[in-house]
């Protein structure tokens, strides 16, 4: 399984963080762009994961998801703060494919956002509807969720992309400040953790060896029944292939047992998420 990937058309107007000229990711991306990748690596189910901070974006992959069968679910959006919007949140949670949400952390300006009182009811509305938590943010943000988790202990949260790592840095200080906060995450939460988005935070002529460092540490301290893999195509592909990086993630799982293999690459998404 692949527990987080992306579908856009840049023409809706609504991804505001995409450079208009990029010429990787300003272009359409749908299911027949995926369907080579997927048939290459064996893979047959997905997350899709929003990449607009509006509803309307939520709502077209929902419509994306009803038409493609490999889509098991979708983790959407929506305005945390409007509390008129838990009506919104509970007209999504009724469609079969919808499982949660995912605030776009890692661009808001105050670090803390997460922990205003205002926004509680989101969080609680996350709660009732046993919806996900999809944490999308930067180290910067790892006390904050400690903190959001304490406070909302029944949520089902997962950190996407571990967190991003600063790998092109190759500080041992900023190695240190992740890894450190990274365990802290793992051991006074029930959070899980996406093995997704390393590629992109390295240097374009990153190696295995440079990924293995932080994908170690998160498999040691989340244990592989916590941790689920997840390509971030296309975003991916601004370093490489889909192919490569399932080849590589493969790779650095390899000294797993089958058993624990088989979480990273299935059974753990399938768990978190209530996938049947």
């Amino acid at each position: 399984m692949d527990a987080h990937h992306h579908f856009w058309h840049p023409a809706r107007g609504d991804y505001g963080w995409m450079p208009p000229d990029d010429p990787v990711l300003a272009r359409p991306y749908g299911p027949a762009d995926l369907a080579p990748a997927l048939e290459a690596t064996g893979i047959s189910r997905t997350i899709l994961v929003q990449a607009a901070p509006t509803t309307h974006e939520t709502e077209y992959l929902l419509g994306l998801a009803d038409g493609t069968d490999h889509v098991a679910g979708v983790v959407g959006w929506i305005d945390f703060e409007r509390p008129e919007e838990i009506e919104t949140i509970r007209r999504l949670a009724a469609h079969p494919k919808f499982l949660g949400l995912r605030p776009m952390i890692q661009d808001i300006v105050d670090d803390a956002w997460m922990l205003r009182d205002d926004l509680d009811w989101a969080f609680r509305a996350i709660c009732d509807l046993d919806l996900t938590f999809d944490a999308l943010g930067f180290p910067r943000h790892i006390e904050h969720f400690n903190t959001l988790f304490a406070r909302y202990p029944s949520m089902r949260a997962v950190l996407d992309h571990c967190l991003k790592p600063t790998i092109a840095d190759e500080s041992p200080e900023c190695f240190d400040e992740w890894a450190r906060g990274i365990a802290r995450l793992a051991s006074g939460s029930t959070a899980y953790c996406k093995l997704s988005g390393l590629v992109t935070e390295a240097m374009e002529n990153w190696r295995d060896e440079d990924l293995a460092f932080y994908s170690d540490h998160v498999l040691e301290v989340f244990g592989a029944e916590r941790v689920m893999w997840g390509s971030d195509w296309p975003v991916c592909r601004l370093r490489c292939s889909y192919e490569d990086w399932h080849r590589t993630a493969r790779q650095l799982v390899d000294h797993l047992g089958e058993a624990e293999k088989a979480q990273v690459f299935g059974r753990s998404a399938e768990t978190f998420y209530r996938l049947a």
